[in-house]
């Protein structure tokens, strides 16, 4: 397994200066989007005593761009030594080669660092005292000799074997990728998915990579085919680029691309002549990957009344480029909700049962009867104006006369919510719909669910696939009741679905108003609809759930929110800082933003502990009690996009991790962690359709491209008992201001009124 050339990093003609090898005994810094690391590293034994930048306990400091190495590797390194003002003598690293070690020692160290998946360092310590110094050819050449070791059988035998082969492998491969983005993780993927041929798969089309594999984008596939000689104007990777370019307006909630502003997107992504779009848009074309289509005009976010009445005014015939599925989901959508308006219940008028009205409001019962006697409505309504009273209501209704309902939500923390609060079995839109990865939806226009009346609700959250999906599922005839908040920010996917029915006028909508006595004792609820009317949050000493700490700047206010949620809320109110206080932020990046406060909040919650096993992958330290999030859907695991839970166990022999999402128990290797982000801090995005006892936020004028007053109303309505803010007046002001509500590119409202 020994390493055939050193890897260069940076890339280039270097000449080393002085060299330094051993054994990586941890990683202080890295940086998965460069390389760029920090480590501590053991030198050789009998040449320590020649390493001038060695600290009291026998390590050297190394920096430089460098493949994600793990403690326990062994490296030779060529470089500089320097003298850094703050941290001393570093190593600067200009070629880096990572080998395997040749003593006894280094040999045991190696295998019992965690590195070879099934050997751990009890296994390592009698694998290295019966073949001393042959052991790793042994267990390349021969490995059906491991059985000669105490406690090694053949189904362990084989495990370390094939281990043993997918790492050489994967070495290899990391040799061709370092200096490209490729981190050892992903190695792993394009090992796993290719196999032997993953090599030859790189070098042939390395815009494969970015269609096959998650995690793999088409800036890394891009660098590695240049690395290659790949001609910029490749038929391929202008196709590439194309369909990168339209995943990143998708991937920001549209649902297709204007065909002029993507030409313009990929142009200034691959740097080629605009003569070269339209001939590869005409190849994706033909190859069915996407769909272009002529739309009217749209005018202020509404579209042309029809067809004929767009070409009279000169509107008609806009060119836009969808992904295909979204382009037949978009369709298939406005076609199946004007078929349930169309369709008339053979078995038994729903319209005539009648409901408890003694405890219902005017505008509660008309919501009620509205939804009995419609085939598809909608119920909309800010915090506290009665939507789940009114459920409970349609719900006794439906029961009196034994007409078969479900109850469904988009994801498994909005399900569990509809199921606390009707006290009434609720599951996830995949759940119902019987999802499987093999099989897709059980449930389809083939095999329809077997209810008269489905209610859905957070359906603001409805993304147009699901949407699509969920009503090929309905019969004709089947009841539809969408129940959601308007006014909270759209889907994380793709769609504007529920504001486009709103707009579309294709169903009736009742909008709740009144705020019940009970939730208007509550400033979360009075100040969230001030906020939705464009009125500035009240922040007052008599109030017992809802506070401001003033910082002028995300430092100040990062360092706020770490107190709060680490001291003063649990101190004063008791709430468990994990499990029930989250944090929400607007951005990703800087001191306030989703990733820096993760890091904080997870040296002070769950700091490291030698009782707690721990692990560094894609950039990010697991460690056993993290609070992570799932952050795609993995239906293999029963895993979707926004389930929180927390990491059971590492195993570090076995290099798996365990996550328990409320009692659900999934499984992940180390490769496939890249699905997982620390969840002490999420998005707010990320929180749609979930409650949260406690609601924490930075809310600071760095944040300006992303304080909007739908942004901010939607994170304050997710807390339940307790909202804290931590900023200034000035941002809060900023954000219920900016009411311009951001428009998706989507047709679905013209498609349905047309």
């Amino acid at each position: 397994m020994r390493l055939p050339a050193p890897i260069l990093c940076p890339p280039g003609i270097l000449v080393p200066v002085d060299k330094l090898s051993g054994s990586v005994e941890r990683i202080t810094f890295y940086n998965s989007e460069n390389g760029y690391t920090v480590l501590r590293l053991r030198p050789e034994g009998s040449r320590q005593q020649r390493v001038p930048g060695l600290s009291f306990d026998g390590l050297a400091t190394v920096i430089g761009n460098l493949p994600e190495v793990s403690p326990g590797e062994h490296l030779r390194l060529q470089g500089t030594w320097d003298t850094h003002p703050k941290h001393g003598m570093q190593f600067k690293v200009e070629v880096c080669e990572q080998t395997l070690p040749a003593s006894v020692a280094g040999i045991e160290s190696y295998l019992g660092s965690g590195m070879i998946k099934g050997i751990g360092p009890k296994l390592a310590e009698r694998i290295v005292a019966s073949f001393k110094e042959e052991t790793f050819e042994i267990i390349e050449q021969q490995p059906e000799r491991l059985r000669e070791v105490p406690g090694i059988g053949p189904d362990r035998t084989n495990k370390i074997s094939a281990a043993w082969e997918e790492q050489k492998q994967v070495k290899e491969i990391m040799i061709f990728l370092h200096g490209h983005g490729v981190s050892t993780n992903l190695a792993v993927k394009i090992y796993k998915t290719y196999g032997d041929k993953a090599l030859e798969t790189v070098q042939e089309n390395p815009y494969q990579l970015e269609r096959d594999i998650y995690g793999v984008g088409f800036k890394t596939a891009d660098r590695i085919a240049q690395a290659l000689g790949l001609a910029p104007e490749h038929p391929s990777r202008i196709e590439a680029g194309i369909v990168f370019a339209l995943n990143e307006l998708i991937n920001d909630g549209h649902v297709y691309a204007p065909k002029d502003l993507l030409a313009q997107r990929a142009v200034e992504l691959l740097e080629v002549s605009p003569e070269l779009i339209a001939p590869a848009l005409e190849r994706l074309a033909q190859a069915e990957r996407i769909h272009p289509e002529l739309l009217p005009l749209m005018n202020k976010g509404a579209a042309a009344e029809s067809k004929q009445t767009a070409e009279a005014a000169g509107l008609y015939g806009i060119p836009v480029i969808y992904l295909t599925p979204l382009y037949f989901g978009e369709k298939g959508v406005a076609e199946r909700l004007k078929a349930l308006m169309g369709a008339t219940n053979s078995s038994q008028t729903i319209s005539q049962l009648t409901f408890p009205d003694e405890n219902l409001s005017a505008e509660q019962q008309s919501a009620v009867r509205m939804a009995l006697g419609q085939a598809v409505s909608i119920l909309t309504g800010g915090p506290g104006t009665g939507k789940t009273t009114c459920l409970k209501a349609l719900i006794t209704a439906l029961e009196a006369l034994h007409i078969r309902y479900a109850l469904a939500s988009p994801t498994g923390r909005a399900a569990k919510r509809l199921s606390e609060a009707t006290e009434r079995p609720a599951s996830t839109i995949h759940r119902l719909l019987e999802f499987s990865p093999v099989e897709g939806f059980k449930h389809n226009q083939e095999h329809p669910l077997e209810v008269d009346f489905l209610v859905v609700d957070e359906a603001s959250m409805l993304d147009l696939l699901l949407t699509n999906h969920l009503l090929k599922a309905l019969r004709p005839g089947t009841h539809l009741l969408l129940v959601g908040d308007v006014d909270q920010l759209p889907s994380v996917g793709a769609g504007d679905v529920l504001r486009n029915l709103i707009a579309s006028g294709i169903a009736p909508v009742t909008r709740l108003t009144t705020i019940f006595r009970q939730a208007a004792n509550s400033q979360i609820i009075t100040n969230a609809h001030r906020i939705n009317q464009g009125k500035p949050p009240v922040f007052s000493k008599e109030s017992g759930d809802f506070f401001l700490f003033p910082a002028e700047d995300a430092a100040a206010a990062a360092d706020w929110i770490v107190k709060v949620v680490t001291e003063r809320i649990p101190q004063k109110f008791g709430f468990d800082a994990i499990r029930e206080i989250q944090v929400l932020a607007p951005i990703y990046r800087g001191p306030a933003g989703v990733m820096a406060l993760n890091e904080r909040l997870q040296e002070k919650l769950n700091p490291a502990a030698s009782n707690k096993p721990e692990r560094r992958l894609f950039g990010v330290t697991f460690r056993a009690g993290d609070k992570v999030m799932q952050t795609r859907n993995n239906y293999d695991k029963d895993a979707y996009n926004g389930d929180i839970g927390f990491i059971r166990s590492l195993d570090l022999i076995e290099h798996t991790l365990s996550v328990d999402f409320e009692g659900r128990l999934a499984t992940y290797e180390w490769n496939e962690v890249d699905e997982l982000t620390l969840a002490y801090v999420v998005s707010v995005h990320k929180a749609q359709g979930s409650e949260f006892p406690v609601v924490v936020m930075p809310v600071v004028t760095q944040h300006y491209l992303m304080l909007q007053r739908n942004l901010l109303y939607t994170a304050i309505t997710r807390a339940r008992k307790l909202c804290v803010l931590a900023g200034s007046q000035r941002a809060i002001s900023m954000a219920v201001r900016n009411n311009k509500v951001t428009q998706r590119f989507t047709a679905l409202e013209w498609r349905l009124g047309k």
